[in-house]
């Protein structure tokens, strides 16, 4: 058996974006051309490590290969949890992955679990380190159908305490830093000939506090409760090369780096690295094809074997012990202090910047928990028969929001028959201490800024908190976040934080209602309708039109899927042109009332006296009047683009004219090296650029037309926009490369799909196309020896001979299978 060993270690994490009260992420600009960089980084980074290429000598696809499978990792939960809802088919790989490693290394699989929300352990409270355990565990267990043997600490940050919540939940190891281990001995040798005797026996202590340690074997880590744990130490100089120093740039020169560090001694040895995992992709643009090829150059070389910890531990289990060195961390140099002062650690972006806000945020959170757990304590003792078990167990019901679900719960957790018990009261208040485990998210001190969206995300969690817990801590939380200082000053304070970003996102049952209404008015709802967690039941709606006017009037119901609350309530919405909304939300008044106000509008709405409808919105809904500004940002974008699309068309069509009636005059200028006025300017570049948008989203290309405008911006001097036409072209060449399964339109597909691939090639920007290799890659494998069986009959023969051409413009070969 080979003693030589190699593990690469990858942490997928990202800071959670959802709103706190939507439970999704909004639209996020910075991250355009996608929706958010949840979805960008997924692109670049975690969907490539699930299908990366390796290259042949000629840069033809060798293979393309599910890196997830050879390494080991983590996801953390939240980001996981995302991925199954918005990236499922990357989710299913990366469980597929696991999977396969099950067999690849002795029956044990390499994904890890993390601490549930990326908590730094060691400044938890041993209430919250312990529901961070199982939680993380019970996510685990839901998506990979098996224990974890390892778990991820945030941010390695350790101290003796967390290594006991770990192997109280028997969690087998875990990985540090080496500069987090203090000293070690080698253990006493037990009867079976290896380490792990009772006694620690008079050997002594050899100090490895500078970073000295021997990296290559695992060491035990004996706890005050009497269990041990297991800890793997990375080799910190070639993981720093993986993440700072461009070793990603060649995989070849990547495997050899590890090949590289084994030391001079006898003995099974394991080389091995943790990064951040969006090294492979996001940090280093293709970061995931020189991880392929370094698995692939490895494992081809015979005096060393591919591995992963539990399968190293079972073969070779801990001959040393060591002592770890507590409270310390893998990114900041002062230990822990990142996420609670002004260490010195911080982006490098703003040198002039302090980060004295880090303390008082910490105290403020602190505080309110605190304050929330007695009160906690309280009211869940009536319903539950021990709330910090139930808390424990409560990650099975956001795992699963069914009925079903909480009824389980319930069953297991309530002090009575769950019919008995008030089920909204007891959600609140399981809601209430989710959100105050969120708010210790560590990404909330990671970075410089007070007000920066990680920091914030993190207040807004306690906003939550404090909403569902009635306000009465509002008061406290903020005196202790005033403290808080911005270094931007127009930002100010915490207090000003809060009031500025946090509070204008909160949500209640009345603001969705608005949301529903106000939308109704530019889309059909049905009956049920689920928007973002909450569920809206209509019970009663009219709407009438009066040219570009439009009102709407009902009764809705509507329900928190989280927390199960529900308001009726009655509404009326009108729309009078463009961005002029006004929208009246109240609790729903039976009877004479509420008729009196659908008469009273109608009938003014009727005879187009949109002043009467106006006051008539006054006077029945005097408290809780909406507007625009109201809608979920991602409807209001919506909304705004069918608001927009007829003065967009009008502006856009004027363009068009005064750019053909100038586009001799615009080339001339261009030739004559003279500058183009920016009116005539602007006027071509929105005109262009759209034109090729709308050309490439056409049902057929037409090749001439968009070689003419191509030619034609070449010639006027006018910029494309790459970001936006590549993005639309790359979604354009996706939908043909489905398309090709289809049984009665794949070789038309394949055709179009040729097409476009010979056009992107003419481009004057470089079009994406990993997603359609992988979709070739899986159709090779689904259909590609079945067809070439078939290939006596037309269809079939047509379609091979279609797939091969397809396969060799994509660089990608065809390998039958045996």
């Amino acid at each position: 058996m080979l003693k030589r060993h190699i593990c690469i270690h990858a942490h997928f994490y990202q800071p959670p974006r959802e709103n706190a009260w939507l439970e999704d992420v909004e639209r996020q600009d910075s991250a355009y051309p996608y929706h958010d960089w949840n979805e960008r980084i997924t692109a670049e980074c975690y969907a490539r490590n699930a299908a990366s290429r390796i290259l042949n000598n000629e840069g033809w696809i060798e293979a393309i290969v599910n890196n997830y499978a050879r390494i080991s990792f983590n996801l953390g939960p939240t980001l996981m949890a995302w991925l199954a809802v918005h990236a499922p088919d990357v989710h299913e790989a990366i469980l597929e992955a696991d999977r396969q490693s099950l067999k690849i290394y002795d029956g044990h699989g390499s994904a890890l679990a993390q601490a549930y929300n990326h908590m730094i352990m060691p400044l938890a409270n041993d209430r919250d380190k312990r529901t961070q355990v199982r939680w993380g565990i019970a996510d685990f267990v839901h998506r990979f159908k098996r224990r974890p043997e390892g778990m991820w600490l945030p941010e390695t940050a350790v101290d003796i305490a967390s290594l006991e919540a770990l192997a109280a939940e028997g969690i087998a190891f875990t990985i540090l830093a080496p500069h987090q281990a203090g000293r070690v001995r080698p253990l006493p040798v037990g009867k079976d000939g290896k380490g792990g005797g009772d006694d620690g026996g008079d050997q002594d202590w050899r100090d490895v506090s500078n970073s000295d340690i021997d990296i290559t074997m695992p060491y035990a880590q004996k706890l005050p409760s009497g269990r041990s744990i297991n800890l793997f130490f990375y080799d910190g100089p070639i993981s720093r090369a993986v993440a700072f120093e461009g070793i990603l740039n060649s995989g070849e020169t990547f495997a050899g780096r590890l090949m590289d560090g084994f030391v001079d001694r006898d003995g099974p040895q394991l080389v091995h690295i943790a990064t951040d995992g969006e090294s492979y992709g996001h940090h280093h643009s293709h970061g995931d094809m020189a991880l392929a090829y370094a698995l692939h150059t490895i494992a081809e070389n015979d005096a060393v074997e591919l591995i992963n910890y539990s399968a190293f531990l079972e073969r070779y289990p801990p001959t040393h012990e060591v002592q770890i060195i507590e409270n310390t961390s893998w990114s900041c140099v002062h230990g822990i202090e990142r996420w609670r002062g002004d260490c010195g650690c911080n982006s490098g972006g703003y040198p002039q910047w302090n980060q004295q806000w880090r303390a008082p945020l910490r105290q403020s959170l602190d505080w309110l928990r605190d304050a929330l757990a007695p009160d906690f304590e309280k009211q869940a003792a009536t319903d539950l028969k021990d709330p910090w078990a139930a808390r424990d167990d409560y990650i099975e019901v956001v795992l699963d929001r069914s009925d079903e679900s909480l009824g389980r719960f319930l069953s297991r957790h309530a002090t009575r028959q769950p019919d008995l018990i008030d089920i909204r009261r007891v959600s609140r208040l399981l809601e209430i201490q989710r959100q105050a485990l969120l708010m210790y998210t560590s990404c909330g001190w990671f970075f410089d800024e007070l007000s920066g969206l990680e920091t914030v995300q993190v207040i807004q969690y306690a906003g939550r908190a404090i909403q569902l817990g009635g306000e009465v801590l509002e008061p406290g939380f903020l005196d202790i976040l005033q403290q808080a200082r911005s270094n931007i000053p127009d930002i100010g304070d915490g207090r000003k934080i809060y009031d500025n970003f946090v509070r204008p996102a909160m949500v209640d049952l009345y603001k969705v209602a608005a949301h529903w209404a106000i939308s109704s008015l530019f889309e059909s709802y049905e009956d049920k309708t689920v928007i973002y967690c909450y569920q809206v039941d209509r019970r009663a709606y009219r709407s009438g039109d009066a040219g570009r006017a439009k009102l709407a009037a009902g009764v809705i119901v509507v329900t928190s899927l989280i927390t199960r609350e529900t308001a009726e309530v009655d509404f009326g919405a009108l729309h009078m042109g463009d961005h002029n909304i006004n929208c009246g939300i109240r609790p729903h008044a039976d009877g004479d009332t509420d008729e009196a106000f659908v008469r009273e509008a109608f009938d003014a709405f009727d005879i187009a006296d949109f002043p009467e409808v106006i006051r008539t919105l006054d006077r029945h809904f005097p408290e809780h009047r909406s507007s625009l500004t109201t809608l979920f940002r991602d409807e209001q974008r919506a909304v705004l683009a069918q608001i927009l699309q007829a003065t967009l068309e009008i502006i856009e069509g004027n363009y068009r004219q005064i750019y053909n009636n100038h586009a001799p005059l615009i080339r001339f200028l261009k030739t004559a090296n003279n500058p183009t006025p920016k009116s005539l300017y602007i006027a071509g570049e929105v005109v262009i650029n759209r034109e090729l948008e709308a050309a490439f989203q056409a049902p057929e290309l037409d090749m001439e037309a968009i070689d003419g405008l191509l030619s034609e911006a070449r010639l006027a001097g006018i910029a494309l926009d790459d970001k936006t036409l590549e993005y639309t072209f790359r979604k354009r060449l996706e939908a043909d490369a489905h398309r090709m399964l289809s049984k009665t339109d794949g070789i038309r597909a394949m055709d179009e799909l040729m097409a476009g691939l010979k056009l992107a090639d003419a481009l004057p920007f470089p079009v994406e196309v990993a997603k359609v290799q992988d979709i070739c890659g899986r159709t090779r494998t689904l259909l590609y020896d079945k067809m070439a069986e078939q290939a006596e009959s037309g269809d079939a023969l047509a379609w091979r001979d279609s797939f091969q051409a397809l396969c060799e413009k994509l660089n990608l070969r065809i390998i039958p299978r045996d």
